[in-house]
C-alpha cells in the first residue's frame, strides 16, 4: 500500500430494521435527520471535529427518497463546507463499497485529510411490489433476463442447485449458514433479526425459489452508516485505536448476472481475482486472516465466495459452515455481524455495515461476538451474480 496509509478511525451505525411506515402512516423518520446524527456520533467516536472533514462521499439514496440532490442538501443541513469532494456514488450492490473506496482514494491522493463514507437506505415505506418492480426485476438484461422473470434470488437458487449437484452437498448444509449467522446476530445490538433459530426452523419455511426458503434469503430493511476515513498521521494523533487499510482488490469479469457464454457459474471468478490482488497487495494469504465479512444475500452465496477467496476449500464451504469452522470460535469466523440474512440487508449501505463490523472487531469492541485477538480481517462485496467483486483487507493498529 506504500507510505501514504489510510485509516478508519471512527464510525456509527443505525440498528437495521423497518424504520418507515407507508407514506400515509403519519410521522416518519427523515433521512437527513437520521444521517446527520450518525455523522456527529462517528466524529465523536473518531475524536475529530466537524471542521476536520474535507470530503463527504455518499451512497446514492433509494429512488423513493423525497429529497433529491441528497449529498449537497446534507452539506447544507450540516453546515459543512468541504474543499475535497461532495458526491453520491451508485454501483448496484457494490454501491457502499465503491463509496468507501472513493473516500479512501480522496485521502490517499492527498485531496483531503479526513473523508466521510456515509449513506442511508430507507425502503420499507415503499410497498413490496413497487420495490420489486423498480429494483429486483430491473437488474437483469432487459432483453435476455427480464422477460423470463429472473430476479437475483432466482440465479442464486440456480447456483445452489448446481453446488449441491457438483459437490454432493445438501440443502441442510447450506441452511446451516443461516443458523450460524443468526447465532452471531444474537450478540449484535444493531442486527435486524436476533431471535434464536434452529435448522428445523430454516427448513420448515415456505420456499422462495427452490431450494432456498424464506430464512435463506434476505429480508427488507432500513439502515444508515457513517465511517470516518483519514490519513494515518491524524489517526495516530487521536491516541485512539484505529484500523489501517492494508490491501485492496477489484475485478469485473465483463458479464452481467448470468452470462450467455457457458462457464463455471459457481466458481465466482471475480472474487477469486479480486481476492488474489488484495492478498498480494497486503502481503498476506487467506490463512493469515482472523475473520471476514462477506456480501452474501443468500446462504449459497456465502459458501461460494468463501471458497473463491480461499477461506474454505472448493466444495467444502457448506460443510465447514455446518461443522462450525466458519462460526465464532471456529477456524475463520465469517459474518460475525450476522451477515445479510440476520444483521440485515439495506442494500445501498450494506457494505458500510461490513466495514463497521470489522472496525468494531479490530478495535476489540465486539462484545460477546468478539473474535479473540483479531488483527487482520477481510471485507468482500459484489455486484450482479458476483460478476464483480471488491476486497479490502483491514489491519488493527493499537
Amino acid at each position: 500500500m506504500g507510505e501514504n496509509r489510510v485509516s478508519i478511525l471512527g464510525g456509527a451505525a443505525l440498528p437495521v430494521g423497518k424504520l418507515q411506515g407507508l407514506s400515509d402512516a403519519g410521522t416518519q423518520h427523515l433521512e437527513h435527520e437520521v444521517l446527520a446524527k450518525l455523522v456527529v456520533e462517528a466524529l465523536e467516536d473518531a475524536g475529530l471535529e466537524k471542521e476536520d472533514v474535507g470530503s463527504m462521499i455518499f451512497t446514492l439514496p433509494r429512488p423513493y427518497t423525497q429529497q433529491k440532490y441528497f449529498a449537497t442538501f446534507m452539506a447544507n443541513y450540516m453546515r459543512l463546507p468541504c474543499d475535497g469532494l461532495v458526491m453520491e456514488v451508485m454501483g448496484n450492490g457494490m454501491t457502499p463499497a465503491l463509496t468507501f473506496q472513493v473516500a479512501v482514494d480522496q485521502v490517499r491522493l492527498g485531496r483531503t485529510k479526513v473523508a466521510l463514507a456515509l449513506g442511508i437506505n430507507f425502503e420499507t415505506g415503499t410497498p413490496s411490489h413497487e420495490h420489486m418492480m423498480s429494483s429486483m426485476r430491473a437488474t437483469g438484461d432487459v432483453d435476455f433476463h427480464v422477460p423470463f422473470g429472473y430476479t437475483p434470488i432466482s440465479w442464486y437458487a440456480m447456483d445452489a442447485v448446481r453446488y449441491i449437484h457438483e459437490h454432493n452437498s445438501s440443502r441442510e448444509d447450506l441452511a446451516m449458514v443461516a443458523v450460524k449467522n443468526r447465532r452471531h446476530a444474537m450478540f449484535n445490538p444493531i442486527a435486524q433479526y436476533r431471535k434464536p433459530m434452529t435448522l428445523e426452523d430454516v427448513l420448515s419455511q415456505r420456499p422462495i425459489v427452490e431450494p432456498l426458503g424464506l430464512f435463506e434469503v434476505p429480508g427488507r430493511g432500513d439502515g444508515a452508516v457513517c465511517l470516518v476515513v483519514a490519513e494515518e498521521d491524524i489517526a495516530k494523533s487521536t491516541g485512539r485505536p484505529y484500523v489501517n487499510i492494508r490491501g485492496e482488490g477489484f475485478f469485473h469479469e465483463g458479464a452481467h448476472q448470468i452470462s450467455e457464454i457457458p462457464n463455471d457459474m459457481i466458481s465466482f471468478q471475480a472474487a477469486q481475482r479480486a481476492g488474489k490482488k488484495a492478498f498480494t497487495d497486503a502481503g498476506i494469504s487467506a490463512s493469515d486472516l482472523d475473520l471476514a465479512e462477506v456480501y452474501a444475500p443468500c446462504t449459497i452465496v456465502e459458501v461460494l465466495v468463501a471458497e473463491a477467496l480461499g477461506l474454505c476449500p472448493r466444495g467444502q464451504g457448506a460443510q465447514q459452515a455446518a461443522s462450525g469452522e466458519t462460526a465464532l470460535g471456529g477456524r475463520i469466523p465469517i459474518c460475525t455481524s450476522g451477515g445479510l440474512l440476520s444483521r440485515g440487508h439495506p442494500a445501498y449501505v450494506t457494505a458500510l455495515y461490513s466495514y463497521f463490523e470489522l472496525l468494531e472487531q479490530l478495535r476489540g469492541r465486539g462484545g460477546k461476538r468478539q473474535v479473540d485477538q483479531a488483527e487482520l480481517a477481510l471485507a468482500c462485496t459484489e455486484l450482479g451474480n458476483y460478476n464483480a467483486a471488491m476486497v479490502h483487507i483491514l489491519e488493527a493498529v493499537a
